[in-house]
């Protein structure tokens, strides 16, 4: 097999030019294609040389352009969206949710962190046996990482999904509608 760079399949030691080592494969491992998604890249022009040893200059294509009409384009829908009342609903609860939670697990993190630097004898302290004030504050630590995460996840299952699901369906429909039934 050969990759997109010609060189076989596997050999990756450098030696020999690369009609050296499809010389060493034999004939019929010029008819094997190297399934990797990125291997029509080359096909396409890109990476290519112009054939004097320079990497040719392929044409950009335009930028899309919103087809003229009547009806509104999609980033016309999308602003909209935004300023309904509905989006703002849901931004609201994420960042009810999001902004105390932040808050309060930085200044957990942060009060862990200074804490263990300026008091060490306090962090020393056993708590049981071999386990100390720093160790269960460690272990705290990921325990509210995990109640975090689980408590984000929950709260956005039963105040926000719904509602951000309606929402992007219908910002779906208009943006089908805008563009006039394409997808």
């Amino acid at each position: 097999m050969q990759s997109s760079n010609g060189r076989a399949h596997g050999a990756g030691d450098g030696s020999g030019s690369p009609a050296e080592r499809q010389e060493e494969l034999g004939e019929a491992s010029r008819d094997v294609r190297y399934e990797d998604p990125w291997y029509d890249a080359l096909a396409s022009g890109w990476g290519e040389s112009d054939g004097a040893g320079a990497p040719a200059k392929a044409a950009v294509p335009a930028a899309r352009t919103e087809a003229d009409g009547a009806g509104p384009r999609a980033r016309d829908v999308y602003v909209e969206v935004q300023r309904s009342e509905a989006f703002q609903e849901v931004r609201g609860r994420y960042r009810g949710f999001v902004v105390p939670g932040v808050t309060a697990f930085l200044l957990w993190y942060f009060g862990y962190v200074v804490t263990a630097t300026t008091a060490p004898g306090f962090m020393a302290r056993p708590v049981a046996g071999a386990v100390n004030v720093a160790m269960v504050a460690g272990l705290g630590q990921f325990l509210t990482t995990f109640l975090l995460t689980w408590a984000y996840a929950r709260h956005a299952r039963l105040r926000r999904d719904r509602a951000a699901l309606e929402l992007r369906w219908d910002t779906q429909e208009l943006t089908r509608g805008a563009r006039g039934g394409a997808s």
